[in-house]
């Protein structure tokens, strides 16, 4: 018989809702039963494409005699961290602060008023190596709760102080002070920490970290020359793009269909755990935009391309909207969709064997438990030489070889999808198509941008009275959160930019305002909540620059950016304001507050404005395929009066093109080559 998650639309909560155990959503019914009964709550908190999560549940969550245990003792709650990420972020702080580690599945043990006071993550079904089974720590604290309240109380009490306090940041005035030096020591710091064999940054795991690169790309693009300069400008752009080139050449990327895992488990990004989350191409998408416009490296644009395929092709809604994930898993095994063995590559090619495993790595005792994952580990120039064949004719093996191993994986059985639809993630991609169009001019990019958030629009505020977080068959639910305001915002000034289109300029400030009346907090930053959700324990900010970047960064530059766009003072001032709050600590640890780097490093440059007056079709797309970071781009058929930047813009030629600063204009240019002149 099914539990109360059967009502439920996440995929990951209906994974649990034939479980014996008695689940329920979160929400009033399950916290009321709490209190009335005077039980401890457990919340489990994961998400459909989580490998450790499925072990756990097959465990642990479908075992009769733990069920009853967690029946008779708890009120059992699940949670998709993906439709609850306040929630998560919560009870993952908590645990945090207990343990010293996080991660998923998240076990946490609440008081019936839903304090925190104990949690873990993976518990096995048996002790193993020191940590305790799944049935110990049950038994350990459904006695603790009956034989020892006041110190769960207690232990209660001093955990969500904790939660509290964690939020006192951005009181002191912070440096104001800002200057290029503070760029060349964060590039520095950002090298110490960076793998210059392998690329990326840190060791194993290893996370994309896309907003160390584009620190990087921005820091080689902006840096003026110079003997000393030059070295560190030189080493920033070969860093950043070794790091893309290892990924793009590892097992992270895959090699046959397209698209990014989320994480390498090794230094070489030979192994992930294989699931795809939108958000993680998104951002790799963006970064390769801009990486491509820096170098014009043509394998940038080809993966490029290949991602946004496999989104399209696996990833998008039929309304334009972009589901949220694939399962690292099929048929119960992790990876098995995507690994080969030496015997299926050589059965299935036949004389092409040789060249396509010596290029990918594929050997009889595998690269990966006994199997191979695809990767590249040698030049095409390598094999061709090898092989003694062109390089052209190397490819066209290598292409048709894929073509068939591709139509072969088709028919195997699918990991699992994600099919919920998320507001924050889906404007992450929304922004990587605008990018991915800005760097490359294929029309295609900006059309599916236009369409999905035209569908972003429509289906997550049906009515115009406020963003919802998730949408699934039709209807929105959950009210959004901070990032869901910022992504949206961020998504709709580089939608303008590449349309020109004043209706997302208007939409953009729209829900800025919005954002600003119901997430700000005392010190100018923002609240990961809405002032009118009551279902948390403490109203968080976050500011850390995670797998997703930090709402209250990309606020920052959002408000700066609209401050300029519609010459509101205060809106720039609470972003300058913002940025020196966290600026050095974001110097010191450039890993952890990428973006917040990027606002600081737009506050230093100062930001460029550029304003296209008359027919700008074709020059708008040849400017936006230059780098020029920190820039604001406008463009419109004659003047404007409603913004400032338009105003009092006019030329006799058929087009005009200003370079500003501060409002403060130059005499205006009529080819996009003048342009750059000005600007270099």
């Amino acid at each position: 018989m099914p539990n109360a998650l059967i009502h439920e639309t996440s995929p990951y909560l209906l994974q649990h809702a034939h479980n014996p155990v008695n689940w329920f959503p979160w929400g009033e019914e399950a916290l009321q039963k709490a209190a009335k009964e005077d039980k401890p709550i457990l919340v489990s908190i994961g998400y459909s494409a989580c490998h450790w999560c499925h072990v756990m549940e097959h465990e642990s969550f479908e075992d009769e005699k733990t069920a009853a245990m967690m029946n008779e003792h708890f009120i059992n709650i699940k949670i998709d961290r993906e439709e609850r990420p306040d929630l998560d972020h919560i009870y993952m702080d908590a645990v945090q602060s207990l343990t010293g580690s996080g991660g998923w599945p998240l076990n946490v043990f609440l008081t019936p008023d839903r304090h925190p006071f104990y949690g873990g993550t993976y518990f096995p079904p048996r002790p193993v190596m020191n940590r305790a089974s799944w049935t110990d720590v049950l038994k350990a604290v459904a006695e603790a709760f009956q034989n020892k309240r006041s110190d769960i109380e207690q232990q209660a009490k001093s955990i969500t102080q904790h939660l509290s306090q964690a939020n006192d940041f951005g009181k002191s005035a912070g440096d104001h002070n800002f200057n290029i030096a503070q760029m060349d020591i964060a590039c520095a710091n950002l090298m110490q920490q960076s793998d210059q064999e392998w690329g990326g940054f840190g060791a194993a795991p290893k996370f994309p970290q896309t907003f160390s690169i584009q620190f990087l790309l921005k820091y080689f693009a902006t840096t003026p020359s110079g003997q000393e300069q030059d070295e560190q400008r030189k080493t920033a752009l070969q860093q950043a793009c070794l790091s893309l080139d290892k990924m793009i050449d590892g097992g992270i990327y895959d090699q046959l269909g397209g698209g990014f895992a989320r994480y390498s488990t090794d230094r070489e990004w030979l192994a992930p755990h294989f699931e795809k989350m939108l958000y993680d191409n998104a951002l790799l998408i963006t970064v390769l935009s801009e990486a491509y416009q820096v170098t014009g490296r043509e394998k940038y644009s080809k993966v490029i391309e290949e991602t946004i395929d496999f989104i399209k092709r696996e990833l998008m809604h039929p309304s334009s909207g972009f589901y949220a994930a694939l399962d690292a898993d099929s048929e119960g095994v992790e990876g098995k969709f995507y690994v080969w063995t030496a015997q299926e590559i050589q059965e299935l090619l036949g004389k092409d064997a040789a060249i396509f495993s010596a290029y990918y790595d594929v050997s009889e005792e595998g690269n990966w438990e006994h199997t191979n994952i695809l990767r590249v580990l040698r030049p095409v120039e390598e094999i061709a030489e090898t092989f003694q064949h062109p390089v052209n004719e190397i490819n066209q093996i290598l292409d048709r070889c894929r073509s068939k191993l591709m139509a072969v994986r088709d028919k195997r059985i699918r990991p699992g999808l994600d099919d919920k639809i998320i507001l924050s993630w889906n404007a992450l991609m929304n922004t990587a198509l605008s990018k991915a169009f800005q760097a490359t001019a294929e029309e295609s990019y900006k059309e599916l941008a236009i369409a999905n958030m035209a569908f972003l629009l429509k289906a997550f505020d049906p009515d115009n009275t406020g963003l919802h977080h998730v949408w699934k068959n039709d209807s929105a639910k959950h009210p959004a959160f901070l990032d869901d305001y910022a992504y949206l915002v961020q998504a709709l000034l580089q939608l303008y930019r590449v349309t020109a289109d004043a209706g997302y300029l208007e939409a953009a400030r729209r829900y800025c305002e919005t954002t600003i009346e119901a997430f700000s907090e005392p010190e100018g930053y923002f609240y990961y909540t809405a002032e009118n959700q009551q279902d948390v324990i403490v109203r968080k900010k976050e500011v850390y620059d995670g797998a997703t970047p930090s709402g209250n960064a990309v606020m920052a530059r959002n408000l700066l950016e609209l401050g300029i766009i519609f010459n509101k003072s205060e809106w720039q001032q609470r972003a300058y304001k913002m940025v020196s709050g966290l600026s050095t600590v974001a110097i010191k640890y450039p890993t952890s507050f990428g973006v917040w780097l990027d606002v600081l490093h737009q506050f230093i440059r100062g930001t460029k404005e550029i304003v296209l007056i008359g027919d700008y079709s074709n020059a708008l797309t040849e400017l936006l395929k230059k780098p020029i970071p920190f820039s604001i781009v406008m463009a419109a058929k004659q003047e404007n009066e409603n913004y400032p930047l338009l105003k009092d813009k006019v030329s006799s030629q058929p087009l005009a093109i200003f370079l500003c600063e501060n409002y403060a204009c130059r005499q205006p240019v009529y080819h996009i080559a003048d342009l750059l002149k000005q600007i270099l």
